[in-house]
């Protein structure tokens, strides 16, 4: 892994997002993904995976394997099913950070299914589950499988930045939930109309916008699914547009992949 050098901002539209739409999933990738494979696109700093994703009720991804990554979902809205193979099963909704390290080997799954947890008499709900899901090059391979998930709504409704996720030494005791990279954190904000974040410097950073618009400065208007990757630099002032709420989550980097 090496350090970044030469400062870029690199603004990436929503619309130029590769997608894949199937009967029940609406999947919006920021990085190559599955069959969506280009050379030059596969991810920023160690950030490897950005998908956004709509899953309809009753329906979602079945069994799966994963190996050595670190796998952060991120509800925005509706509620997701959390199944693997190592006994954890728990229902993923706004406000709640959760990761998966895949280590040696786990599988999992996830749907739009919660009711099912509830009994038989609970009754279906029609809400489709909106999420961001963050896969992260974990500092070594070979690690044991874990998991880990915390409640952190009230911290979001305080405003500012607030670590979600995070395996770096300054922000130890500090995030909510840990990951296996040393040099990678996540941080997400929610933004009321007017309210202006500073960006963290780095060496790399993956600004997404989930919700809502914001003005980047120096680079303008960002609107929902837009999203920044910036090397060598940082400290930006973010500012919710006037009209309406904003939510986004920003990756700090201080290393990547390759050379």
């Amino acid at each position: 892994m090496t350090a970044a050098t030469t400062p870029r901002v690199d603004v990436r539209r929503a619309d130029d997002r590769l997608t894949t739409r199937i009967a029940w999933l609406d999947s919006k990738h920021s990085f190559s993904f599955g069959q969506h494979y280009d050379p030059d696109n596969t991810h920023h700093g160690v950030l490897l995976v950005n998908n956004d994703d709509t899953v309809s009720p009753g329906q979602g991804f079945d069994t799966h394997p994963h190996r050595d990554m670190e796998i952060v979902t991120w509800v925005l809205r509706g509620s997701l099913v959390h199944q693997d193979s190592m006994g954890h099963a728990g229902v993923i909704y706004p406000g709640l950070a959760q990761r998966m390290s895949a280590g040696t080997g786990i599988l999992h799954s996830e749907k739009n299914d919660a009711w099912r947890l509830s009994g038989a008499d609970s009754p279906e709900h029609s809400d489709p589950v909106r999420f961001i899901q963050m896969w992260v090059l974990p500092d070594e391979s070979g690690v044991a499988p874990g998991y880990e998930q915390l409640e952190i709504e009230d911290e979001l409704l305080r405003g500012g930045l607030v670590t979600v996720a995070s395996g770096m030494r300054k922000h130890r005791g500090q995030s909510a939930i840990g990951i296996n990279n040393s040099g990678a954190a996540l941080s997400v904000a929610r933004m009321r109309p007017g309210d202006t974040v500073t960006l963290p410097e780095s060496p790399y950073l993956h600004l997404f916008v989930a919700e809502g618009a914001v003005d980047l400065e120096g680079a303008g208007r960002l609107t929902e699914g837009d999203a920044v990757r910036f090397t060598a630099t940082g400290g930006q002032r973010l500012t919710a547009a006037d009209d309406e709420a904003a939510e986004v989550l920003v990756w700090e980097m201080h290393t990547r992949l390759g050379g």
